[in-house]
Formats: structure tokens, C-alpha cells, sequence
């Protein structure tokens, strides 16, 4: 089975930030009507691009990423003064169990092999409260991208910025969070236009509620 080691993802994500900045700038369309005061955790923040969204909500957010780059990038934004930035790695965190009101997995998941999926799900699911949600979003196999680069795994596939990205099938999300209860789940398409071409995104769009 193929296995890429942490130190080598780190610093596929740490010199991808270093040379390119904010590498994504497109934050999630919509918010869940999660209430004021809950303790927030989006694991794998990356530059922090959907956290600035969050704190508009009233929520108490936690931002974690094993990338420091990324984080250095995350505490800079001036919107984000009272977030706090945690360098973490999904597949271990460093919080207790049942503490959070909500995780989101927004295009974070993706970026691992199989094992380390399973360990981010089980992680995820273990510090949320009863009742709390889980909200996932991931690269579905209907993008365009799907099947370009170097397959690594099934469904996973690697460019040549070292970063895995595996596109996902809907039975795949629902058996990865299977300790959990489906809320809701489904493939959201638009279009993006690249040199005069339409090319098809598609993500998967999950929620999840703990018992």
C-alpha cells in the first residue's frame, strides 16, 4: 500500500504556501444555522479562507493545520483577530472528547491516503458532543481533475506539487462516517472556465450528526 510520510506532506503543503501565498481563494457558498457561541473546530484551515465567514456567525472557532506556513498565513489576516490557530494533524488531535459544537472538513480530507481518512473521521467524530455536527465537503470523481496526475491509490491521485487528492464517491463519504448519523449528503457541480473551455468541478456535500 502506497504510504507517504507526515514530514514529506508537511513540506509538500509548506512550499506550496511559501512560493505561492493564499493558494485558494474560493470560500464555501453557504454557512450552516449553527447557534452563536458554539465551539467551532475547521480542521485543516489551511490560509484560513472560510474561517473569516465563521466569525461572522458569533461562533467561538478553533483553526488547526499541520502546515505552520499555512498558519503564519491564517494569523495574518486581519479579519480573524480572535480565532485561535493551533498547528494540530487531523489524525491525532490534541483535544479531548466531546467538546465541540461542530467540525468542518472542508477540502481537507481529501489531501490523505486511505488510512489517514479513516484516522480523520474517527478523530473528528470522537471531540464532537452528542448532537454535535459534522459538516464535510470533498472532491467528488464527477471533477474535471479526476484521474489527471499519478495514481497513487484508488480514487487518489498526485500532481507534481506532491499533494495526494482523492475524489470521492457518495457511498465512500457515507461509509467513512458511518459512527455517525446522516443528516444530509450530495454532489454539488458548477462550472469553471479555463482558456475559453467550460470544465466541470463536483464536490461532495455532507453533514453529519454525533448520537
Amino acid at each position: 500500500m502506497t504510504s507517504i510520510p507526515p514530514e514529506k506532506e508537511r513540506d509538500a503543503w509548506d512550499q506550496g504556501y511559501c512560493s505561492k501565498g493564499r493558494r485558494y481563494g474560493r470560500a464555501p457558498r453557504d454557512l450552516p444555522p449553527l447557534p452563536a457561541g458554539s465551539l467551532i473546530l475547521e480542521a485543516g484551515c489551511g490560509e484560513g479562507k472560510t474561517v473569516p465567514a465563521m466569525v461572522t456567525r458569533s461562533w467561538e472557532v478553533m483553526a488547526i493545520d499541520f502546515s505552520m506556513e499555512a498558519l503564519m498565513l491564517c494569523r495574518r489576516n486581519p479579519f480573524l483577530p480572535d480565532v485561535t490557530c493551533i498547528q494540530a494533524d487531523m489524525r491525532a488531535l490534541p483535544f479531548r472528547e466531546g467538546v465541540f459544537d461542530g467540525v468542518f472538513l472542508t477540502h481537507s480530507a481529501g489531501h490523505s491516503l486511505e488510512p489517514s481518512r479513516n484516522d480523520i473521521a474517527r478523530e473528528a467524530a470522537s471531540v464532537l458532543k452528542s448532537g454535535g455536527r459534522l459538516f464535510f465537503r470533498g472532491f467528488s470523481t464527477g471533477d474535471f481533475r479526476a484521474g489527471t496526475g499519478t495514481l497513487i491509490e484508488p480514487g487518489t491521485w498526485i500532481r507534481g506539487d506532491g499533494i495526494p487528492t482523492h475524489y470521492f464517491t457518495l457511498a465512500e463519504v457515507i461509509s467513512l462516517f458511518s459512527s455517525l448519523h446522516q443528516i444530509e449528503i450530495r454532489e454539488v457541480c458548477w462550472n469553471m472556465r479555463v482558456k475559453g473551455r467550460f470544465l466541470q468541478r463536483a464536490e461532495i456535500v455532507a453533514e453529519f450528526v454525533k448520537g
